[in-house]
């Protein structure tokens, strides 16, 4: 059944749709799975994933379809909605369907975002549980990427406080670490603007090392990194004990295995290889897995995820974070060239309000009232709005993917608005459904299910924007050009040795890039939308991921550790003290 979302919040709707939802008992016999395939976890089961790849290996994949999206407001277009309303609208057509997306991080969900569970009758329940930590996976990332700078900070104290004897004594070997340059902070789930630089290790020299240090918010980490894309458990503790920490004071990497506690690490994150099995409101099957952010990380729920659903389901949804120049490019360039996986079909989320935004109209604050001109008919900005749209069209099919827009349907579009949107990007070469899922579930998500089946029938020619043999500086030319629209790229003179250091060094040929970038524009400057022209890219540093095999150039002001905003969500977040619900999320 649909609820109204009209009149019910979505934790309400949540709420009433968890009645009936499947128990692991059922679900096992539902996903045709057998006896230890599934983990029981409450309402949250995992789903042992060796077990059943081992099982499965040899059964064909399905269908892959991937959402992504036009460059979004700061309120969001709804893919996560979008990515529920598909699987209901393949459920309602009598698909064998199921999907993957990230677990939502603390920060945005008690900030202004919320959670990140999909909204009306397009939701992923258990709403409570997915918004509220799930099975533990970002608690135990947390602890061990935490770990890290415990042995790190330790380590640090110990060589200062003794000499070389008295550490031999200790079975340490010295290891010169230079305080400063550490490549690694600690890690908090909160978009905590106050813990972005510290000082720590105040006090005498039994407590810490004394040394400028900061918080990341725990997304952002390369643990949630690796998680994203590890293959296996071995994976993840090959690549976890990789990880570069800091440096010596020769300039030589000091990784977890230096420190000798990667092995711990592995076994904090060692339940968190296997994915959690949620569903939609109308309980098709969703697994949540990994959450790495996507303006900073790879933004894609895991490859893990994606092999299992693909052997699982004839049809495979994944969502891809952010906007199709910074998620669908990653997944394109970076998931897919890792898992060697091929998707079929890439959904293009679009909304009208945000084509206006392109088009030139008024600034959007998260917060505050949306102006009139989002709430009104103007096929002015509509059309003006199109040229977005139409680039990140262009964009998806450069890697030989079929792309459909889907509007995803306001109450406030009109029957003219909605027409000239479908007849520019049918006149682009790309498929375009209008979309109803938030208001009326799987069946008003039927014209674009039909439209996602059809895409899947076309024969992909899928190929990567560029080879892994190409160098760094013109992977990123490439991507600048390709998918944002610039006219090249400039660079700092420390993030232009960084890039010469890299390119000349064997050891870095197979990093992926992983650009890092505001999602709210196809440049590095936020306040520039549609499609902007006559700019440059600057390049102002590269992070390095050894662990995850990431090259992560940095351009505008992209921080680790976001900030909370004045009407936070937390604000509206309670718990009915009669029953132990939680309310007030969205």
């Amino acid at each position: 059944m649909a609820w109204d979302p009209t009149k019910m919040a979505d934790w309400q709707i949540a709420g009433e749709a968890e009645k009936t939802m499947p128990t692991a008992e059922e679900w096992k016999e539902r996903l045709g799975l057998e006896k230890d395939e599934i983990i029981p976890f409450g309402r949250t089961p995992r789903l042992d994933f060796l077990k059943i790849m081992n099982r499965l290996q040899d059964k064909p994949d399905g269908k892959y379809v991937e959402v992504t999206a036009i460059t979004p407001t700061p309120l969001g277009e709804g893919k996560t909605t979008t990515t529920m309303g598909i699987l209901e609208g393949l459920g309602k057509r009598g698909k064998n369907v199921g999907g993957a997306i990230r677990q939502p991080s603390g920060g945005p969900t008690m900030n202004i975002k919320g959670t990140a569970a999909g909204g009306g009758n397009a939701l992923l329940i258990p709403m409570t549980e997915f918004s509220l930590g799930l099975t533990g996976d970002i608690n135990d990332i947390t602890n061990a990427h935490n770990l890290a700078m415990v042995a790190l900070n330790a380590r640090m104290q110990h060589e200062a406080n003794y000499d070389d004897e008295e550490l031999a004594k200790r079975n340490l070997k010295r290891l010169n670490i230079d305080p400063k340059n550490v490549e690694m902070r600690w890690a908090i789930d909160f978009a905590a603007q106050g813990l972005r630089n510290i000082i720590m290790g105040l006090g005498g020299k039994m407590d810490g090392f004394m040394m400028p240090s900061g918080f990341q918010i725990t997304v952002s980490s390369e643990l949630m990194a690796i998680l994203s894309i590890a293959r296996d458990l071995k994976d993840l503790r090959e690549r976890l004990a990789q990880i570069t920490v800091a440096y010596d004071k020769k300039g030589n990497p000091i990784t977890t295995a230096d420190l000798e506690v990667a092995g711990a690490m592995t076994a904090w994150m060692r339940n968190t290889i296997n994915p959690t099995l949620c569903c939609t409101v109308e309980h098709q099957p969703c697994m949540v897995h990994a959450g790495p952010f996507a303006n900073i990380a790879v933004g894609q729920s895991s490859i893990i995820a994606d092999r299992i659903g693909l052997k699982m389901f004839d049809y495979h949804v994944t969502e891809s974070g952010f906007a199709a120049d910074i998620g669908f490019e990653k997944f394109w360039n970076v998931k897919c060239r890792l898992s060697g996986l091929v998707p079929n079909v890439s959904v293009l989320v679009a909304t009208i309000r945000a084509l206006k935004m392109h088009g030139g109209g008024p600034t959007v604050v998260p917060g505050r009232p949306i102006p009139e001109e989002y709430k009104t008919e103007n096929l002015a900005l509509v059309e003006k709005g199109m040229e977005n749209l139409l680039h990140l069209i262009n964009v998806v099919k450069k890697s030989g993917i079929s792309p459909v827009v889907c509007i995803n349907s306001f109450a406030t579009d009109t029957k003219e608005e909605i027409a000239l949107v479908r007849r520019l990007v049918e006149q682009a070469g790309a498929r375009c459904a209008v979309s109803e899922h938030w208001l009326k579930g799987g069946e008003g998500a039927l014209e674009l299910a039909d439209a996602v089946l059809d895409a899947c029938s076309d024969e992909a020619d899928f190929k990567y924007l560029y080879p892994l043999e190409m160098p760094l500086r013109e992977r990123v030319e490439t991507i600048a050009k390709e998918v944002y629209g610039a006219d090249g790229v400039s660079w700092t003179p420390e993030a232009e040795a960084k890039a010469k250091k890299f390119e000349s060094d064997p050891a870095f040929r197979d990093y992926m890039t992983m650009m890092v970038k505001t999602h709210l524009s196809l440049t590095h400057d936020p306040t520039l939308k549609g499609v902007p022209k006559g700019w440059v890219l600057p390049v102002r540093d590269i992070l390095i991921f050894s662990g995850a095999k990431f090259l992560c150039p940095m351009t505008g002001a992209i921080s680790l550790m976001p900030g909370t905003g004045s009407d936070p969500a937390y604000r509206r977040v309670d718990v009915d003290v009669e029953t132990g619900a939680v309310k007030g999320l969205f």
